[in-house]
């Protein structure tokens, strides 16, 4: 069983991490930090699948589970990277139900969806039965992360096979009208969050959310998010550095 799918049928939540840096070696170090997933960004980050792939075998070495974020919505791209082992994959920018209808059809086996019976990775490493088991393990995370999408959340949460939401708030308090950025406390912000958590929860949809601090995201939990990102590679690297230059030029 996806550990990810057991932690939230327990009503618990995952801790994810999110990698920017094309890196097997950081990605490896990472998944041995705590984070009950990792998700490699083939989206906003500055490497490709050649890339992403020795990353998804580093994390599997490690008590962390692979997750993908793919750089669009199309079924070569969803395909690819579970065909390579991730468990999850998050789509960015579903705004409507068609859009997600697409998005769940090329992560899930019929009759479920459409996605193409080909694991090449999963079957030796996740068991020779793991076609049989894929449209349970494998999670489909479709973004929100604009008003558009917020105005069709009801729709896009009712497709059958999406197993959670993931919102990207940059975009979204952007498309809101808000200025744009990441842990917003502008109340319109607050209460679109609110919002999805009661859309969710009706839907028995998972909720989830990026972040840049562990407080943020604490607030959020208590919101009722079950998946929350706890800041990006680029962050930790940049921060801790900063850091300890910092202290060093301190008198």
């Amino acid at each position: 069983m996806n550990p990810l799918r057991a932690i939230f049928d327990a009503g618990g939540v995952v801790a994810n991490g999110w990698l920017h840096i094309g890196s097997t070696w950081s990605a490896e170090a990472l998944g041995y930090q705590g984070f009950d997933s990792l998700t490699v960004d083939l989206q906003h980050s500055l490497y490709w699948i050649d890339t992403a792939i020795p990353m998804i075998q580093a994390i599997s070495g490690t008590p962390a589970v692979p997750l993908v974020r793919v750089a669009s919505n199309t079924s070569a791209n969803v395909m690819k990277v579970l065909d390579a082992g991730a468990y999850g994959v998050i789509c960015p920018l579903i705004n409507t139900k068609a859009e997600c209808e697409e998005f769940v059809g090329a992560c899930k086996y019929h009759p479920l969806g459409y996605r193409s019976l080909g694991p090449t990775r999963p079957k030796i490493v996740m068991g020779a039965d793991y076609s049989q088991r894929a449209n349970e393990d494998t999670l489909a995370i479709a973004m929100i992360e604009t008003q558009a999408a917020l105005n069709n959340l009801e729709e896009i949460v009712s497709v059958p096979g999406l197993d959670m939401i993931y919102v990207g708030p940059g975009d979204l308090s952007l498309t809101m009208g808000l200025t744009q950025r990441v842990d917003s406390q502008e109340q319109p912000y607050l209460d679109a969050m609110e919002h999805i958590i009661t859309i969710c929860k009706a839907h028995n949809i998972v909720a989830g959310l990026h972040t840049n601090s562990a407080a943020y995201a604490k607030q959020m939990v208590a919101l009722g998010f079950q998946f929350v990102t706890l800041s990006t590679d680029t962050n930790f690297v940049t921060q801790a550095a900063n850091k300890i230059v910092t202290d060093f030029r301190t008198e």
